[in-house]
């Protein structure tokens, strides 16, 4: 049966051979209970509409534009959504999947963090969706932690692990 990784099992799974993680800043910080804090390494605003077909021939993703921090490194952001980019690099073994889920003081605030499945085997740093829904917008800083990702161990390893175009990004 497959269980949710404890924070001494993430622990060890960063300190070994094959590191779950790179990139991070504070491990003290972002290792927690039952999951692991991204922080965010860039923010983008969607500038066009997207395109998803039955296959991935027709699939065409929309032009981002950088949002520029001030000096102190917080980023202003209106209401709408905005594509987010973390800081840390995630290693997927094959016998690992991954959730992710908004921290709750982003929830408290009005903003929300949408995310797909962290199949087992991808690698790469990952992009999600931050939705400023606070009709008041919302200020968030470089390195802030905005996301956790919640393990799961899988019962059996995946063969191929992720094969999708996704692999390797950012």
């Amino acid at each position: 049966m497959g269980a949710v990784l404890s924070s001494n099992e993430i622990r060890a799974l960063i300190d070994s051979d094959k590191p779950l993680f790179s990139g991070f800043s504070d491990l003290d910080t972002q290792v927690q209970a039952n999951g692991f804090d991204l922080t965010l390494a860039e923010v983008r605003r969607f500038n066009g509409a997207g395109t998803i077909g039955i296959d991935n021939a027709v699939r065409v993703l929309p032009e981002l534009d950088l949002v520029v921090a001030d000096d102190r490194g917080f980023f202003e952001l209106d209401p709408g959504a905005y594509h987010v980019t973390y800081a840390e690099t995630v290693s997927l073994p094959n016998d690992l999947m991954a959730l992710g889920r908004p921290r709750s003081s982003l929830t408290r605030s009005g903003v929300a963090i949408h995310t797909a499945v962290w199949d087992a085997g991808y690698s790469g740093r990952s992009t999600s969706l931050l939705v400023v829904y606070n009709a008041a917008g919302f200020r968030v800083q470089l390195g802030a932690r905005v996301a956790q990702l919640v393990f799961i161990q899988l019962s059996t390893p995946d063969a191929a692990g992720y094969q999708g175009i996704y692999q390797g990004e950012n």
